[in-house]
């Protein structure tokens, strides 16, 4: 039984439609990354799993149990955590409060305010800072804590290196191996196709709400992946 499949989903905003019969399955403990260009339907592809937009119920389930319908506090309880595009962090709050904010569902784990802080040490610095004082990677290691606070059997992973400066990147990407050791599955939404192919085990590539492509990372051919990423 896979963590979590998804049997033909179609779902979107209103009438417009942003997924079309989109089926996947990912093993416990897989890195998995979602490839595609801008209005490829991949951050919508995220919201549907942890609830922002509904499903039929039975569209969607984690660990065996149907989960369309449920709320996004309820699929937190579950051990599922959503880091959204953007590095959407509460500006008034300080590091370490924004941190105790991502533990309100109270799953035991590994993961605490001290283990983030291990795996970040920057943040450590800056644990009494408010969040709108900090530069956009230091933002995205503080999102990325605070999803790891909920102790999430899988982790959504939005857009990782959206306008962050290479350097940045390679800091924040230096830290997944700590996130997957830990027995964390990932699900990765990436723009960055070089950074996704050597991240994950298997990649999948969307186009028009589609799911074009997917296979294991180290056998996908350049052309195959261009070709599906840009639909020629």
């Amino acid at each position: 039984m896979s963590l979590l499949e998804l049997d033909d989903v179609s779902t979107g905003y209103g009438s417009f439609r942003a997924l079309f019969n989109v089926s996947l399955k990912i093993e416990e403990g897989e890195k998995y990354a979602i490839i595609g260009a801008n209005g490829a339907g991949k951050s919508t592809l995220l919201r549907s799993i942890c609830g922002l937009l509904r499903t039929e119920n039975d569209k969607i389930h984690f660990d065996g149990k149907p989960i369309g319908q449920l709320s996004p506090h309820k699929r937190v309880g579950l051990g599922i955590s959503y880091v959204p595009e953007g590095r959407w962090v509460f500006p008034s709050l300080t590091v370490n409060e924004n941190l105790l904010v991502g533990a309100h569902s109270r799953r035991s784990g590994m993961w605490t305010v001290d283990k983030v802080y291990e795996l970040f040490p920057l943040l450590s610095r800056l644990r009494q800072r408010q969040a709108l004082s900090l530069s956009g990677g230091e933002q995205q290691a503080l999102a990325i804590g605070r999803g790891l606070m909920a102790n999430p059997r899988l982790l959504l992973l939005d857009e990782v290196s959206l306008g962050l400066a290479p350097v940045v990147v390679e800091k924040i990407y230096e830290a997944m191996p700590a996130i997957t050791s830990s027995g964390t599955t990932v699900l990765l939404v990436e723009q960055d196709v070089g950074q996704a192919m050597k991240f994950a085990d298997r990649v999948a590539c969307m186009l028009k709400g589609r799911l074009v492509l997917e296979g294991v990372s180290g056998e996908m051919e350049h052309d195959q992946i261009i070709a599906a990423y840009f639909g020629v």
